[in-house]
């Protein structure tokens, strides 16, 4: 297959070279041409330290050039950008091309997954061509080989096995999923309470608290996509409990660290100005804010991330309110 990722960030970068390993044309596209220079001359990517680029990707920073007469494009940029990157290939002809999403988050304003914006601004494109890929899934482990395990997701069947056989390889396994909806809120949400476990880290809570974050997150998450149209069930897989449990442990979870050190008392601000890769949770906690509301659905740890990031308050504090609140049974909203 012809493919381009979009966006030559860590995950972009780690999703070219596993399709390079599948011996697939590969463009990686990116939009600053010093970006472009740095990964021609050095063969490696700046947030992936030690790994080497072959020789054969090919990097560009002509975006319509990238995209023509490919059979796959992979939008592998932050979901608060996306729309911008799109509009500027939005007159193409993409009919019969995949469009493959693997950012993670909702669009502020709008309230759009990634693949509503697609499909809102790519004038020739079809729906049945859309698709997802998400699960737990660090670029820092995925970029040296680790086993892992992720999800393709597609309005049609036929489309997600595309993507299945395109990025399947022995250490990297890609199951099929048609609840896309599922697999876009799983993987955007997640994000948000991944930043609430790092609260809880920073502000000097273990394991126990830790553990309650995430369990009762994941209540929420199922009830926001269940309302939205999502299966139940599909949180209960990679792209849901599986994500919620990898980036609310890991080391590399960029959301976990941004809430760690606001929890330790920092401000948000500071942290999010030194970090050179987007933590997709921030942006996401004032859309999945407003999604509650417009839904009229209880999401207390969400609310407490939205009001610890936006509102100032106390990481320390919100956990407490968190604990403290009415008692009832486990399966009650």
């Amino acid at each position: 297959m012809k493919v381009t990722v979009l966006g030559a960030g860590s995950w972009g970068t780690t999703l070219a070279l596993v399709l390079l390993d599948n011996h697939h044309d590969v463009n990686l596209w990116t939009f600053s041409a010093e970006e472009a220079e740095w990964l021609r001359e050095k063969h490696e990517c700046q947030f992936l330290p030690g790994i080497k680029l072959p020789q054969e990707l090919s990097i560009s920073t002509d975006i319509e050039e990238s995209c023509i007469r490919r059979d796959m494009i992979v939008a592998a940029v932050p979901s608060q950008f996306l729309r911008s990157v799109l509009q500027r290939i939005s007159h193409l002809d993409l009919t019969d091309t995949i469009i493959c999403n693997v950012a993670k988050g909702i669009e502020n304003g709008s309230l759009m997954t990634m693949s509503e914006v697609l499909l809102d601004v790519l004038m020739h494109e079809r729906k049945e061509n859309l698709a997802v890929l998400s699960g737990p899934s660090h670029a820092e482990e995925v970029s040296i080989k680790i086993p892992t395990m992720v999800v393709a997701a597609a309005f049609k069947s036929k489309i997600a096995r595309v993507v299945q056989d395109a990025f399947i390889t022995d250490y990297f396994r890609v199951y099929v999923n048609e609840d896309l909806r599922g697999v876009e809120l799983g993987g955007a949400v997640k994000n948000v309470i991944a930043v609430a476990a790092g609260l809880s880290d920073g502000a000097g809570f273990g394991d126990n608290t830790k553990a309650a974050i995430m369990t009762r997150g994941i209540f929420e998450i199922t009830r926001l996509g269940a309302k939205m149209g999502a299966l139940p069930v599909t949180f209960a897989g990679l792209s849901g409990v599986g994500d919620l449990i990898v980036t609310c442990m890991s080391r590399h979870s960029r959301n976990r660290y941004v809430g760690e050190e606001i929890g330790k008392g920092r401000a948000v601000n500071d942290v999010l100005s030194e970090m050179k890769m987007v933590a997709e949770g921030v942006p996401t906690a004032k859309s999945v804010h407003q999604l509650a509301k417009k839904n009229d659905i209880d999401m207390p740890m969400a609310e407490e991330v939205y009001k610890v990031l936006f509102e100032d308050k106390n990481a320390r504090q919100a956990t407490l309110d968190l604990m403290g609140r009415d008692t009832r049974g486990e399966g009650s909203h």
